[in-house]
């Protein structure tokens, strides 16, 4: 048995700028956060002669092409995995459609597992890249490069995506101090609300590609903001990284009719009136989970709790992608 396990996202700053119709002409920039809530994958061999996959269905194929889940389809076809007793089970600490990156994460979570399965060894790099030819390239979803490069590198990460396609990554020099202080006032409230970031993603994908101007000026705004969000944090700035999440989230909004709705609108401007230095909603919008930097965290707490918001407490995680059990 393989149990491996990637862990989940927050997007600190410039979230958006990584996907190919920007970054392919004007280069991109964020900086993304590993977070110790994970998606796990067993692998496990069978006696029986059929390959079955376990996610919120259960699938039982005799060949690889009869596979529904596209990207364990298309990650077994990657790896060259087509041994007919396998079993492929997956479960996650927080549920998809969530705006923590969940797809990324599967997937990097999945092919680490077969790779460890036919004894090959992969570079976190390698992992991430393999992740983004499988969903962007091979099954055309319209989105960016974050979440797989985050989930396999973990950590407080600044990207850096050239238009050639070539990621470059290096750990944010944050002093332990400020990790303490980010770690104890960033809060993450979940709206209760689930979608699929694809839809929103397409529009802002389409617009790049058309060069639209409004939405090429946001991008281009955003990138600066992931470069000001990474000096406040190197340089131990809470608060102005916090006021430039507010910012960042203004800008979000702008993008789409899709991205927020009357209800987040008021949950985040409770928020704001209760303690609350700074936040955004995560991922792509439209639902998941909203982020703030807390000034108050008891009042931003009991606010929250008073709007019927549930809180999701975690840390940081160093480790990204990797092998948590093997016999």
């Amino acid at each position: 048995m393989i149990i491996t396990r990637s862990p989940l996202r927050v997007s600190l700053g410039g979230g958006g700028t990584d996907l190919k119709s920007y970054y392919q002409d004007h280069g991109g920039f964020l900086v993304a956060a590993a977070i110790d809530k994970y998606v796990y994958i067993t692998k496990h061999t069978t006696f029986q002669e059929e390959i079955i996959v376990k996610y919120s269905k259960m699938e039982r194929v005799s060949s690889v092409d009869q596979i529904e889940h596209p990207i364990v389809r298309e990650a077994l076809k990657m790896t060259g995995v087509t041994d007919p007793h396998i079993e492929l089970t997956s479960m996650a600490d927080i549920p998809g459609g969530t705006g923590l990156g969940s797809s990324g994460s599967f997937t990097t979570a999945l092919l680490k597992a077969l790779h460890t399965h036919k004894k090959s060894l992969v570079s976190p790099a390698e992992l991430a890249e393999q992740a983004c030819e499988i969903e962007i390239d091979r099954l055309g979803e319209p989105i960016g490069k974050q979440d797989q490069y985050i989930a396999a590198v973990g950590g407080i990460t600044a990207f850096t995506f050239h238009k050639d396609g070539h990621v470059e990554f290096r750990p944010c020099k944050v002093s332990e101090e400020t990790l303490y202080n980010l770690e104890d006032n960033l809060l993450l409230f979940f709206t209760g609300y689930s979608r699929s970031a694809s839809a929103i993603l397409k529009d802002q994908n389409d617009k790049s590609k058309r060069n639209d101007p409004a939405m090429l000026d946001n991008l281009h705004y955003t990138k600066e903001l992931g470069y000001k969000s990474l000096e406040s944090l190197e340089s131990g700035d809470l608060e102005r990284f916090a006021a430039l999440m507010d910012v960042h989230w203004q800008r979000k909004k702008a993008r789409s009719s899709g991205m927020s709705n009357a209800h987040i609108n008021d949950w985040y401007d409770c928020a704001m009136a209760n303690g609350a230095l700074g936040g955004k909603l995560i991922g792509a919008g439209g639902g998941g989970f909203l982020m703030f930097y807390a000034g108050d965290k008891k009042r931003l707490r009991h606010a929250m709790r008073e709007k019927g918001l549930q809180e999701v407490r975690f840390r940081f995680d160093f480790e990204g992608t990797k092998v948590v059990a093997q016999n």
